[in-house]
């Protein structure tokens, strides 16, 4: 068996911190792949929620999009999305939300709107969908991407979702009670919001990471913590069920 790429150790990092007692609000993408993988190892209790309002998901292949017939076809049920976002998500049902964006900060605050200025921008992204409800109603929020400086950046060009706010602290003080984004992984490391100013920073490396490559692929000053651990590797089993996930139409 091949070597794990970097792209697979991000998700089986992803994918290990599921349990089967998650109910787990599902992106497309990687978050899919990690969550299903999740499903298919050590969590096969894990609830999968689609936000097109397929609830406890099957799916035999990942789904290209949210409205891919895989997840409907799959689904212990299906619910409207006014009730997918009024009921399961705003009423505190969901404890896991998967994240992604073209850009995060050092406070975990996401844009997956613009790059460049609003009224001309370099690239119009996809907006925001359903995550800016996921940031603010998940019990937790976890998010993966890859790590550049083009993503990991000093300042946003627009906040779509929030982490913890421009500085740290508007989380709390707009009064949001859920615990927001307390894990960011990536292709080359985990950061973590540190106690007290929720700043990210690195608490693992990823095997054959160096501090120097993560500090030049971040936008900010990035900081480590006191002990830097050493990403476990994925374990051969672990490979075998992630590459065997087929995608739909593939």
């Amino acid at each position: 068996m091949s070597p794990a790429t970097r792209t697979e150790v991000m998700t089986v990092v992803a994918a290990r911190q599921l349990t089967s007692n998650d109910v787990c609000f599902v992106g497309i993408g990687a978050p899919s792949a990690a969550c299903n993988l999740a499903r298919l190892t050590h969590a096969p209790g894990i609830t999968l929620i689609y936000e097109s309002g397929t609830l406890g998901t099957h799916p035999s292949v990942l789904p290209l999009s949210i409205g891919d017939r895989e997840l409907a076809e799959s689904a212990l049920t299906t619910v409207s999305v006014p009730e997918m976002f009024r009921y399961w998500l705003q009423g505190g049902h969901i404890s896991v939300g998967f994240l992604g964006a073209a850009q995060i900060d050092r406070f975990g605050n996401l844009n997956t709107t613009v790059i460049g200025d609003y009224e001309a921008p370099t690239v119009r992204l996809p907006g925001g969908g359903g995550a800016p409800e996921i940031a603010a109603h998940c019990g937790r929020t976890f998010i993966t991407m890859k790590h550049s400086s083009r993503g990991f950046v000093r300042e946003l060009d627009f906040v779509t979702s929030l982490g913890f706010g421009p500085t740290g602290v508007e989380r709390d003080l707009l009064g949001i009670s859920t615990a927001g984004p307390v894990l960011v992984i990536t292709d080359l490391a985990i950061l973590v919001p540190e106690p007290h100013t929720n700043e990210l920073v690195v608490v693992s490396l990823h095997p054959g990471v160096t501090r120097d490559e993560v500090v030049s692929a971040t936008g900010w000053p990035v900081r480590f913590a006191s002990s830097v651990a050493e990403t476990s590797p994925p374990t051969p089993d672990e490979l075998e069920v992630l590459r065997g996930l087929p995608t739909a139409g593939g």
